[in-house]
């Protein structure tokens, strides 16, 4: 099996009294998405800039397509791309004048840089737009200028450090949709959000760092399966909330959360029957307007594993 193209091992990193990392390791196979997950103060962050040459480790290593970020930085930066939570293109250029600007700087010839600059407008649908100043581009379309910016020499490996923060829902899905052409190319994407329905939608896996390192990894899937299924009873009134929680505390096993007319609670891993449950709420006088069984999501996942009162946003 080959190797990864993405490995941490026992990452450490302090800043004075502050522990960033504490032995983070994390594993991504190549073409797919490693979705990043964590509080904010979690260490995503440091760990992103220990793996794009930006940061030295204070202990442990890590290699890029079998490269050590530390002593082969250069060979690194050569195949890797990043790009953050802001856009950082020249709102005084044109789009194209963006590119290949970057492109130069990149040691593109001017031909080459023409050439490439125009392949990524047209693919990332920018064209129309090529030739206006940044100045006069929606929010989203610069975070997507700034991520095609980092295309620029085709990378192994791209880094994206919250790229749709602040973004509209409609800008939010053209950066998802930029991301799966990307990995259905052979891209292997490192992607840290706060917003776990991305997370949800792009990762192929997910690792989930608190205090400086993983404490979960797996699928969405697989992650979500650890936490079983959820319960959820709506109440015709809400004044039943309090009978309803001690039926449903005693038939799964663990206390309910409750807002207004709702509760939710863990099922057993034995399950338990819809018929069942609306039969003991009849008997303890509660009226249902609706009872389901549902996957947890994974901001439930999120809280469970990080002990966190309001999942991350």
């Amino acid at each position: 099996m080959a190797e990864p193209i993405v490995i941490a091992e026992g990452l450490h990193k302090s800043f004075g009294d502050t522990h960033a990392l504490h032995g983070l390791d994390l594993s991504v196979p190549k073409g797919t998405v490693c979705g990043v997950l964590g509080p904010n103060g979690a260490g995503k962050t440091t760990a992103v800039r220990i793996l794009a040459t930006l940061s030295d480790p204070d202990a442990g290593h890590a290699r890029i397509a079998g490269y050590d970020v530390v002593r082969d930085a250069a060979q690194v930066r050569a195949r890797i791309g990043l790009a953050g939570q802001y856009a950082a293109v020249d709102e005084k250029l044109t789009g194209r004048g963006n590119l290949r600007m970057f492109a130069r700087l990149s040691h593109l010839s001017r031909r080459e840089a023409h050439r490439r600059a125009d392949e990524l407008l047209d693919r990332f649908s920018l064209m129309d737009a090529a030739d206006r100043q940044v100045s006069g581009y929606s929010g989203g379309m610069r975070r997507r200028l700034d991520l095609i910016t980092s295309l620029i020499l085709r990378p192994d490996v791209l880094f994206l450090d919250e790229p749709t923060t602040g973004l509209d829902p409609r800008s939010r899905g053209q950066i998802w949709d930029s991301v799966r052409e990307l990995v259905a190319d052979g891209t292997t994407v490192l992607l840290t959000t706060q917003y776990l329905d991305e997370a949800d939608q792009l990762a192929d896996d997910i690792a989930v760092i608190d205090h400086g390192r993983v404490i979960a990894t797996g699928t969405p899937d697989e992650l979500k399966a650890t936490i079983g299924d959820r319960l959820d009873v709506e109440l015709e009134d809400p004044a039943a909330l309090p009978a309803a929680a001690t039926v449903l505390e005693a038939l799964a096993g663990a206390e309910p959360t409750t807002t207004d007319d709702r509760l939710t609670v863990a099922l057993p891993a034995t399950g338990l029957r819809l018929a069942d449950i609306v039969r003991e709420l009849d008997r303890a006088g509660v009226a249902a307007a609706d009872v389901r069984l549902r996957r947890p999501t994974l901001d439930e996942v999120f809280l469970r594993l990080t002990d966190q009162k309001e999942p991350v946003r």
